[in-house]
């Protein structure tokens, strides 16, 4: 506690007033979308929430590609594209036939595009990967969003796994600061801890079952509470590192500026992508077997 007024200690002081200043500015940024985001997931109508996530997944499709693709126009276009597409069959396919189709065109997209724009043909490969894979990481993971809004009490499943995805990630950064001594990842994240992961995964399996307790999602037993807390927000820790992996690979700080203190829509939704999945999952399979 005595490095603020020892004049040796440099910058060091500075550092955690600007961690502070960066989560305060992602609070004021973020809290006038909330009120509108809580209507769509519990009050308004089930299409108004799926074109709202629609939009969400195009511009972090968009945010993806253009991060990725920097050098082709067309294939940041239809890898965009692609990206909403697919989520919008996976939503919408009558049978898993149409869906099949639709992985069909996503594929023959990719190779019309990889053929009609190869240039720089040395980077035709990492173009081709990311307009088939990118549809996948951003598209399908998403749309588990929307598919889990469908089911019974959609709204709570929804707020669940945004508890599992920002709770952590808020958990995860007051733990590390207070007791995080052990890298977690460094070559990827270096501030990162483990400690900070631990504290993330504790504050979020309590988020769910002050959740669950409040009959938000009552159907819901509170030891499954815990599992899929701690199951789904592990997942979503991966996620941030994938995506921390990711922008290193494609030398950028960020996916985009969406929003002050944010960055892109693409780094707020890392780890929702697969805690929403993991929800889900859960939902769709494993719950009506504990029934």
């Amino acid at each position: 506690m005595s490095e603020p007024t020892t004049p040796s200690s440099g910058s060091e002081p500075t550092a955690p007033k600007k961690g502070l200043g960066s989560t305060a500015l992602r609070f004021l940024s973020a809290l006038p979308l909330i009120p509108s985001v809580l209507w769509l997931m519990f009050a308004g109508p089930g299409w108004a929430f799926e074109v709202f996530g629609l939009l969400w997944i195009t511009i972090c499709g968009h945010e993806l590609m253009a991060m990725a693709i920097p050098e082709s126009r067309l294939a940041r276009v239809w890898g965009t594209l692609a990206t909403t597409g697919l989520a919008a069959a996976i939503l919408h396919a009558p049978s898993s036939e149409a869906l099949f189709g639709a992985l069909l065109l996503l594929s023959i997209g990719a190779l019309f595009v990889a053929l009609v724009a190869p240039h720089p043909i040395p980077d035709a490969s990492r173009r081709m990967g990311w307009l088939l894979g990118g549809p996948i990481y951003v598209g399908a993971t998403l749309a588990c969003l929307a598919a889990v809004h469908r089911h019974d009490h959609g709204g709570a499943w929804v707020l669940l796994s945004m508890f599992m995805a920002f709770l952590s990630d808020t958990g995860a950064y007051f733990a590390g600061r207070a007791l995080g001594r052990h890298k977690l990842y460094a070559e990827l994240s270096p501030k990162k801890t483990v400690e900070g992961a631990i504290g993330g995964l504790v504050t979020s399996a309590a988020g769910a079952v002050a959740l669950q307790q409040t009959l938000l999602l009552d159907v819901l037993p509170m030891l499954d509470a815990i599992v899929l807390a701690l199951v789904g927000t592990a997942f979503g820790q991966a996620g941030d590192l994938l995506e921390s992996l990711l922008k290193r690979s494609c030398q950028v700080k960020d996916s985009g500026k969406i929003m002050p203190g944010h960055g892109g829509l693409l780094d707020r939704s890392d780890a929702l992508m697969f805690t929403g999945m993991a929800v889900w999952a859960y939902a769709t399979w494993i719950l009506p077997l504990r029934g």
